[in-house]
């Protein structure tokens, strides 16, 4: 809250234009409706456009197998970008501060974290969600007592969530009882010595990063040769690999993981570096081997690539449900009346039923595939979207793709709507497309939609 009225103070000689977004995690009940009626009523008063979305946070974490905590970072930063994207906004201002950094530098180092984790948070940086839109934290510099300080002598309004006092959670028992005792019996001033070794940390890892980036020919060094290659230049590569910085040597293999959406522990990146061109099984049906030069290779077994499951579905009567790869998927197409763009909400999504016309194919993704999710100004190819927003490998085949009869994907599951097929003030029909864990895996349709796409798809081949 003190975040919003800095902003909007600062807003009008910036030409800032603000949207304020709020996530309802449906943790604490009532509790957690009077923090999104707080903000409502807040932004309303600042004459600030508002945006909302409810998650069921702890179904998302009993489904994905998630920490509450984990479940919850994952649905807002999601839910942040999608906004963000869809209302053509480039940066998200989080009210993160230094307490906040000195209490993850902690969480990180008990987990065993290298540099790069124990540096911290940045005060700026690309989203998770959505590389093109940057998350920035104007406060990471400020204490929450200072915050505290300046919410009461300004007389602003805030909430405290009340699942901070319990000890459950393991960050709430580090700034409740670990921190109180460092401070009383170990250093005073803990916090400005943390933060300290964290800014140490953060130059040194950015300049292991850039070093590791310049090896694998993202920056403005030369790529490593591929595996395979012949001669002294194999050799030479081999040979430097060898000799590089056990630092470096790590960075490379972690960097070449995390960018396929795999996990980079410690165990494996070790696995890897002291077993050269030794294969190990990382995730379901994907092994993975680094080569005596530093590159990392990938391999999918047969029954992780490509699955064939495919289905046509007419859209005429206007409304229908499939059961389809384990989701319930609906849809009802409609007239609309007054233009609003829709606000994001889990498992639904509004598309021009018109673009979308009036037939469409379920099935996975095949290789070649592109998409241009919306907020991006060119399609680029699926696999290099997957790659950007972290999805692992072994879940790449298992998501839905949503395509109209002539090939073009129009929605991907769990990614942002198409650009092209987004609702426009030009838009006549809208198509509401739903879809949730279905109650079994099979394959199940209507006989009825089955019939007309199937008698469509006959003549198609008979013109």
């Amino acid at each position: 809250m003190v975040l919003l009225q800095a902003l909007n103070a600062l807003a009008k000689n910036n030409r800032w234009q603000l949207t304020v977004a709020h996530l309802n995690h449906q943790l604490r009940g009532r509790s957690s409706d009077g923090d999104e009626r707080l903000v409502a009523n807040t932004a309303k008063a600042l004459r600030l456009p508002f945006v909302a979305k409810k998650v069921d946070v702890k179904h998302l974490a009993r489904t994905g197998r998630l920490s509450i905590e984990m479940a919850a970072r994952k649905a807002r930063h999601e839910f942040l970008a999608q906004a963000a994207a869809r209302l053509k906004i480039s940066h998200i201002a989080l009210a993160h501060h230094a307490d906040d950094q000195v209490e993850l530098f902690f969480l990180r180092l008990f987990r065993g974290a290298g540099s790069e984790g124990l540096a911290g948070m940045k005060w700026q940086g690309p989203s998770p969600v959505n590389p093109k839109i940057q998350l920035v934290r104007p406060l990471l510099e400020c204490s929450k007592e200072r915050l505290h300080e300046y919410a009461t002598s300004s007389k602003i309004r805030f909430r405290e969530d009340a699942s901070n006092a319990s000890l459950d959670i393991r960050r709430n028992l580090i700034r409740r009882e670990l921190l109180p005792m460092l401070k009383k019996k170990y250093q005073p001033a803990l916090q400005r010595t943390v933060l300290r070794v964290m800014e140490i940390l953060r130059a040194d890892s950015d300049l292991v990063a850039g070093i590791a980036e310049e090896w694998l020919g993202r920056g403005t060094g030369v790529s490593p040769v591929k595996s395979g290659s012949h001669g002294q230049e194999a050799r030479a590569t081999k040979e430097t690999f060898a000799k590089l910085p056990l630092a470096i040597q790590r960075r490379c293999i972690q960097a070449q993981l995390l960018s396929q959406g795999i996990p980079a522990d410690f165990a494996l990146v070790e696995r890897l570096r002291t077993s050269p061109c030794r294969r190990f099984n990382i995730v379901p049906q994907v092994t993975v081997e680094c080569d005596a030069t530093g590159q990392v290779h990938f391999q999918e077994s047969a029954s992780a690539k490509s699955k064939t499951d495919r289905l046509e579905i007419d859209l005429a009567d206007g409304a229908g449900e499939v059961l389809f790869a384990g989701k319930r998927i609906s849809w009802r197409v409609s007239r609309l009346r007054t233009f609003r763009r829709p606000g994001p909400r889990s498992g639904r999504e509004v598309f021009d039923a018109e673009k979308v016309g009036g037939g469409i194919v379920l099935r996975h993704w095949l290789p070649g595939d592109r998409f241009q999710p919306i907020g991006m100004a060119k399609a680029i190819k699926l696999q290099d979207l997957f790659t950007n927003q972290k999805i692992p490998r072994g879940r790449r085949h298992d998501l839905i793709v949503a395509t109209t009869v002539e090939n073009e994907v129009f929605w991907v599951e769990g990614l942002r709507v198409a650009e092209r097929f987004k609702l426009t003030p030009q838009t006549t029909r809208q198509m509401i497309w739903r879809w949730k864990p279905g109650k079994n895996a099979e394959l199940r349709v209507s006989a009825h939609h089955v019939r007309l796409a199937q008698l469509k798809n006959v003549r198609r081949k008979q013109n």
